[in-house]
């Protein structure tokens, strides 16, 4: 399953650096979107690194979901894609 980081958990003065919402393909509810909790996520950096999460929540009612990676992610990161396993 793909998917598409869309931007970083954040709130009025914060922002996350390892939290990242995701939209998903093909899925466009919470109910969907809360079947993919507990599942692992992997991004691949340019350079061949691997980052590794977790599905930790549903994010709204669209079918966004909520990642928690094991690292902090870069900048660059933002609107590349995500393999969801």
């Amino acid at each position: 399953m793909k998917g598409t980081i869309v931007n970083f958990r954040r709130s009025v003065h914060v922002q996350s650096s390892n939290h990242m919402i995701v939209e998903v393909e093909g899925v466009e509810d919470r109910k969907k979107a809360t079947t993919l909790v507990g599942k692992e996520v992997v991004w691949k950096s340019p350079a061949g690194k691997e980052i590794k999460g977790k599905v930790a929540s549903a994010h709204g009612n669209s079918g966004a979901i909520r990642v928690i990676f094991e690292t902090g992610m870069p900048g660059q990161a933002k609107c590349s894609k995500v393999d969801i396993k």
